[in-house]
């Protein structure tokens, strides 16, 4: 059985970081898309950051130059690294994984395995 956890996150002012984990077991990341999404209050899902089936990565317009998004494969963990948080920001975090597709984006439906969530608050 797959699961995804998530840890790391919390409240913040703005301006700080954050380091979110998300260990998986039953599941060993590989060359399938991971990545990260979130959803606000009120908004739907959006994507973050992710790994895609080539390996590259891709980060939100809203997201990019302050999060990044890695992995360590040693200890079957996908994190991202949130600094210069915005109250925006706020939102519950999501990781995801075993995204296959026969391009090398995966969109939020072609992804298997998610987590349930960690909340972060970014408050001003």
């Amino acid at each position: 059985q797959v699961q995804l956890v998530e840890s790391g996150g919390g409240s913040v002012q703005a301006g700080g970081s954050l380091r979110l984990s998300c260990k998986a077991s039953g599941y060993t990341y590989n060359s399938d898309c991971t990545g990260w999404f979130r959803q606000a209050t009120g908004k739907g899902r959006e994507a973050v950051a992710s790994f895609d089936s080539d390996g590259y990565t891709y980060y939100g317009d809203s997201v990019r130059g302050r999060f990044t998004i890695s992995k360590d494969n040693a200890v079957n963990t996908l994190y991202l690294q949130m600094n210069n948080l915005k109250p925006e920001d706020t939102a519950m975090y999501y990781c995801a994984a075993g995204g296959q597709t026969s391009a090398a984006y995966c969109y939020e439906y072609e992804y298997k395995y998610w987590g349930q969530g960690t909340q972060v608050t970014v408050s001003s």
